[in-house]
């Protein structure tokens, strides 16, 4: 039977493709900008991505239940994309790494608004026995994008004389037609006649005790999973030339596009949570190898596999989250899981950054290892046996 994706899903697809492909240009370089030309310390590299990153996700679950209580997924999630528009080239006018922050809090608000809805607009686009399909769509599209970035990024530099200021500045292209498409090709779901007229408050006791668990091992491993900012500095520590780590990040996000699809496509067939544990023990592995790896060679084995962790990982915990919801608070649960990540990524930056300066650089990743392998446990011992949710 042939499956199809529905046009708002390939719609979405395309924004976060253009999106992806403007965050993306200038992301890897950001902490170089800040270490090299605004004399930023590594622990305030952490703390501005932790900063950015966790308060911004503070929104994610506001703005899940207010597309919930409103049934307006399409205005919050062009309000979002339109913010995060709007901050990318301010980039280039920062003197100092608080203006840094200042901009990539505001590009993250933007995306804090929009996760949640958009989410919840793809499932209510989709069938519920494809929602692991068009999760790994949507992100084989986003990750597509975030291939493209740097690549253009690689390109783009020698023409711009390797200023990264003006790359930042050129960032802003590819964000305004991916808000014009997200204006005019994604239509908004009308409201399930079904739906009951009162609407719940913003309350803990609703969620199921499993997905309480799965929320438990989604914040221990984030602890332990810093900003990618890291990755790239271990690249530039272990003699990867700073040209060549766009190319890096570039491989990893080729091998997640590779992989989404078909990776959400198994999940519909054996089981999501199967497949999130994998991702688990992928990604234990692959910060062991961050930790220990001599040279920069092996960098280019690490980063791809990297990609692999992500591909079995991302879309995935937004099926299962989909799957756990009422449909009544399917953006709020969504938005809660994006927040518990959130949340715990500015303690993991700032973490990963006193590691780093403090023990030492393999710290960091040895620690990341091991939050793994105890989230990973946390599955497999209270979530997994709960999560019968789709047919094996």
């Amino acid at each position: 039977m042939k499956i199809k994706l529905s046009r708002n899903v390939k719609a979405m697809g395309v924004v976060s493709f253009l999106n992806d492909a403007s965050t993306d240009m200038v992301y890897p370089l950001i902490p170089v900008f800040l270490t090299k030309v605004l004399g930023a310390s590594l622990p305030m590299v952490g703390l501005i991505e932790g900063i950015a990153e966790s308060t911004a996700s503070l929104m994610k679950v506001f703005s899940g239940w207010a597309s919930d209580k409103l049934r307006k997924r399409k205005s919050l999630t062009v309000l979002g994309y339109g913010l995060s528009m709007l901050a990318k080239p301010m980039m280039a006018f920062a003197q100092s790494p608080w203006h840094v922050l200042f901009v990539r809090f505001s590009d993250r608000v933007g995306k804090g608004i929009r996760m949640a809805p958009r989410d919840a607009l793809i499932a209510e686009s989709t069938a519920p026995e494809n929602l692991g399909l068009a999760f790994g769509f949507h992100k084989m599209m986003d990750t597509l994008g975030a291939v493209a970035g740097p690549l253009l990024a690689l390109i783009l530099l020698p023409i711009l004389n390797n200023n990264i200021r003006h790359l930042f500045l050129f960032s802003f292209v590819a964000s305004f037609f991916a808000l014009l498409t997200l204006i005019f090709f994604v239509k908004e779901k009308k409201p399930d006649i079904h739906v009951k007229k009162e609407f719940p408050s913003l309350s803990l006791k609703l969620l199921p005790r499993h997905y309480k668990f799965f929320l438990l091992s989604l914040a221990i491993f984030t602890l332990g999973n810093s900003s990618d900012s890291f990755l790239f500095l271990r690249a530039e520590n272990l003699g990867v030339a700073i040209g060549l780590i766009p190319v890096l990040y570039a491989l990893s996000n080729i091998v997640f596009a590779a992989l989404a699809t078909p990776i959400g496509r198994l999940a519909d067939i054996i089981g999501p949570q199967k497949i999130m544990v994998g991702g688990y023990a992928v990604f234990a592995v692959t910060y062991l190898g961050f930790s220990l790896a001599p040279s920069g060679i092996f960098m280019w084995l690490l980063f791809p596999l990297y990609g692999v962790f992500s591909a079995m990982t991302d879309s995935i915990q937004k099926t299962i989250t989909v799957q756990i919801s009422d449909p009544q608070l399917k953006g709020t649960m969504l938005g809660l899981t994006h927040t518990t990540i959130g949340l715990f990524q500015l303690p993991a930056s700032v973490i990963a950054g006193l590691l780093w300066k403090m023990v030492g650089v393999q710290v960091p990743f040895l620690f990341g290892s091991i939050c793994a392998v105890i989230a990973l446990l946390i599955l497999v011992t209270t979530v997994f046996p709960k999560l019968q949710l789709v047919k094996s």
